[in-house]
């Protein structure tokens, strides 16, 4: 039987993934075996909130703050209060709200100021939009929570959906729809790559109005947030970053299918090992004139006996032996060398490399490149027709990641 670290552990790594149900069902069963956890809570409570399961995400926040205060957690104390205010804002109890947040700021550590300062100025924003006399400017809770601890018996059972919330939130039909947004709270996620310069980050959510979303990047955080058709908001926010980036280099792009963030690394040639920090990296941390080389740079499937190649090596050396050769030789008439040269004079000699291993190659090794590289949905290149036209050639994405069709 697992421990509670290593479903814990699971739960992160679902979460991480955008597969919020799975780390909502693996804390559960982590918090079954060690109920007095306050970071299980923490962490459940977010993987609430990003499935718009707003009560249970206060639940989980009021039992982590109970736990850290007991403890005399002080930093543990403030995460949790801001995350109870954030639950409390979208649940629109602004005043309550507003309370947390308040109470945050003395207690939360350096890394959480970013979020916290981003939901206070909402709170405070939708405070001065709501009539004197409404109810939701109320404040109706206490700084602590007088709550009880669940025991490992009164855990929410892991497969349990809570109906009264994420049912409403997708398929409520007494709101009137406000927009049209058409994936389900269930079915939204995130993928993120980086290069030497940037980390790009996706949303994969159709139908988001480019005026009805809030996009935030700041140094070291950022927030997403847009309204449901439910009329409740969806909130993507992670603080801290792994590393600072550029806020005012860095940009964002509200699409169709998706919300696309280019953020500009502070430290340009620094590998990000995840998205997420669970502490705040500067450029102390590593020697700044030693900027991290990417090495684990993508290994693609090869019918080579001797194992992948590295091709931007390749491409360099012939992009190197081509210069030679051109200045040696001239190029006389230079009819149809146009394109080609295009991307060699232009900085990409990976792309040059196969435009012209393209070009000079003989009829069979284009077919095999070209249906190695369509039936494999850009996943594996191959020359040898040999091999390729024995039958259709299967997506191999790179190790450690994962094809999927469209829309899963």
């Amino acid at each position: 039987m697992s421990s509670s670290a290593t479903l814990a552990d699971q739960g992160l790594a679902a979460f991480n993934n955008s597969k919020y149900s799975d780390a909502i069902a693996l804390y559960s069963q982590a918090l079954s075996l060690n109920p007095d956890v306050p970071d299980y809570y923490l962490k459940r409570s977010i993987a609430y909130q990003r499935s718009a399961q707003y009560e249970l995400a206060l639940q989980d926040a009021e039992v982590s703050l109970m736990l850290s205060h007991r403890r005399g957690k002080r930093e543990g104390v403030g995460s949790a209060q801001i995350r109870r205010g954030i639950a409390l804002q979208l649940l629109c109890r602004y005043g309550d709200a507003y309370f947390c947040f308040t109470a945050a700021e003395s207690k939360c550590h350096e890394k959480d100021r970013n979020v916290l300062g981003m939901w206070k100025k909402r709170v405070e924003m939708a405070l001065e939009k709501v009539d004197p006399e409404d109810t939701s400017r109320e404040v109706t809770v206490e700084e602590i929570p007088n709550i009880s601890i669940p025991t490992a018996a009164e855990q929410i059972p892991p497969n349990k959906p809570d109906l009264k919330n994420s049912a409403s939130a997708e398929t409520d039909s007494s709101h009137s729809p406000i927009i049209g947004v058409a994936t389900p709270v269930s079915k939204i996620r995130h993928e993120w790559y980086q290069t030497p310069t940037q980390v790009v980050l996706t949303l994969y959510v159709k139908g988001v109005p480019k005026e009805k979303a809030s996009i935030e990047i700041t140094s070291s955080s950022l927030s997403i947030t847009f309204p449901l058709s439910s009329g409740n908001d969806f909130v993507f926010d992670i603080d801290p970053l792994f590393y600072d980036v550029d806020p005012l280099q860095s940009s964002y792009s509200v699409l169709v299918t998706k919300i696309e963030l280019k953020l500009l690394k502070a430290d340009s040639g620094k590998k990000w090992p995840t998205l997420e920090g669970t502490q705040k990296h500067t450029a102390v941390d590593e020697d700044p004139a030693q900027p991290l080389e990417i090495k684990d740079k993508p290994v693609y499937p090869t019918s080579s006996k001797s194992g992948p190649k590295d091709w931007d090596q390749v491409a360099a050396a012939l992009t190197a032996k081509s210069k030679k050769e051109k200045n040696k030789d001239g190029d006389p008439d230079g009819e149809g060398e146009a394109e080609y040269e295009s991307d060699y004079e232009g900085g990409d000699p990976v792309n040059f490399f196969f435009k012209k291993l393209y070009k000079d190659a003989d009829e069979d090794t284009r077919r095999a490149m070209m249906k190695s590289y369509v039936e494999s949905n850009g996943t594996a290149l191959s020359t040898n027709w040999s091999e390729v036209g024995n039958g259709k050639v299967e997506t191999s994405p790179p190790d450690g990641m994962e094809a999927k069709a469209w829309g899963q």
